[in-house]
């Protein structure tokens, strides 16, 4: 293959095809691939086994990568409940009739064609189908070598889905992982309408570097947890050992601790039983360090400047112990990527100064931040955590995969 230009012409064509269907044939479509995503559970996983042993046991992304029974049973589900959302297209937004008897309405549109670029993840193969077609859009897959098989099958049952309900099979494709042509997909503005970029933050900067196409970034979570010197230490005991260890490998998953001076001792003496259960490695400052290890803590580390502000994506984070909140502030404007930050604290006024001075895409007074996800809003599903402003900031999930359009009807009316 020299180029993807008949999959991108391919893809322009089948908005016209997509923008036919109504509301309720694309929740049949929808229900349709829950039934064959759960009809076919052997053969994904055949698949998938092929990609997983591929990857190092010991690679935090190979969590990413894994699907089992369980999770293909999840994905199903969340395939129905975004079939039960509203479409968000073909919304009457506003309407109103101008003095020269002109009716102007606006109405909300599909975006077109969506080309997302994704790492590791399988479900966001079946995540990005269903958000699609429930909105009225085509789209176009681009995941990594790593999830080849996988995503192969995937598009295998969507496509055999498509057909069944007389659809045109490529409303939803999957690109060649080839990086030879993600130069062609970026700079595709006569075929894409939108790209959207989900991974490491060396792809993200890739793509908002050499795309001619609209970007929307879904960003890289580097997420903290600021324990202010009030907070309830068994709670925030709780609520940091979630958000390390129920998943480490996702975007929402804890970075940093940022502990108050005041309660720093308290914390640490409790923190440690859960994290040494799970073998979670620490990256401690000066202060935290001394604590931990008259703890006499097994897996520990001095942090370094470049332990602040990472992605660990694995059983691992850097704490620091400072004075007060407005330090927690400033080392969160330092250091964060704007996706998910809290703060524990039993203090009123500054859990309000927290959740308004913060800019992330999502702030949490005393909860976990693993609960930043489109499923967990009540959103059905996501394609990602957007970090920026325009469009879209945070779950960017169905309600977002629209534009606007306006209809102007007349009786002869000229200017």
């Amino acid at each position: 293959m020299e180029n993807i230009t008949k999959q991108l012409e391919g893809a322009l064509a089948a908005t016209r095809d997509i923008n036919q269907v109504d509301s309720d044939k694309k929740q049949l479509v929808l229900q349709d691939l829950a039934d064959a995503l759960l009809k076919n559970v052997e053969a994904i996983l055949l698949e998938n086994e092929k990609d997983v042993q591929l990857v190092d046991i010991n690679d935090p992304k190979r969590d990413r990568l894994i699907l089992n029974e369980d999770r293909i049973q999840a994905l199903a589900k969340s395939v129905l409940d975004v079939a039960q959302l509203p479409d968000p297209s073909g919304q009457l937004l506003s309407k109103r009739i101008l003095e020269n008897g002109l009716l102007l309405e606006k109405k909300a549109v599909p975006l077109g064609v969506v080309a997302v670029i994704y790492e590791s993840r399988p479900n966001v193969t079946i995540d990005v189908a269903a958000l699609c077609l429930r909105s009225g859009n085509v789209c176009l897959l681009r995941g990594g070598t790593d999830a080849f098989h996988t995503n192969s099958v995937l598009i295998e049952i969507i496509q055999q889905v498509l057909l069944k309900n007389q659809l045109n099979p490529n409303i939803v494709q999957l690109l060649p992982t080839d990086r030879k042509f993600v130069q062609e997909l970026l700079t595709a503005t006569k075929y894409v309408d939108i790209i959207i970029p989900r991974g490491s933050q060396s792809l993200i900067d890739f793509v908002r570097a050499h795309a001619k196409v609209p970007v929307i970034e879904t960003g890289a979570g580097v997420c903290h947890t600021y324990v202010e010197q009030s907070a309830t230490i068994d709670k925030a005991i709780a609520i940091v050992a979630n958000a390390k260890i129920s998943r480490p490998s996702v975007c929402n998953a804890l970075d940093t601790v940022l502990l108050d001076e005041q309660i720093a001792d308290s914390f640490l003496h409790g923190i440690i039983i859960p994290f040494q259960k799970a073998q979670v490695e620490i990256f401690a400052d000066e202060k935290s360090y001394v604590i931990l290890e008259q703890l006499k803590y097994p897996y520990l580390q001095k942090a370094d400047d470049a332990d602040f502000g990472r992605e660990f994506l694995d059983l691992k984070c850097s704490i620091k112990v400072l004075d007060g909140l407005d330090n927690a502030l400033r080392h969160i404007a330092t250091y964060s990527s704007r996706h998910s930050e809290c703060i524990v604290s039993n203090d009123a006024e500054k859990l309000e100064r927290f959740m308004n001075a913060v800019d992330a895409a999502a702030v949490y007074a005393n909860a976990s931040t693993r609960f930043t996800d489109g499923g967990e809003f009540g959103l059905g599903a996501e394609i990602g955590i957007s970090t920026q402003k325009l469009h879209a900031r945070g779950p960017f999930a169905l309600e977002k995969l629209v534009t606007e359009k306006w209809y102007v009807t007349g009786n002869g009316q000229i200017r």
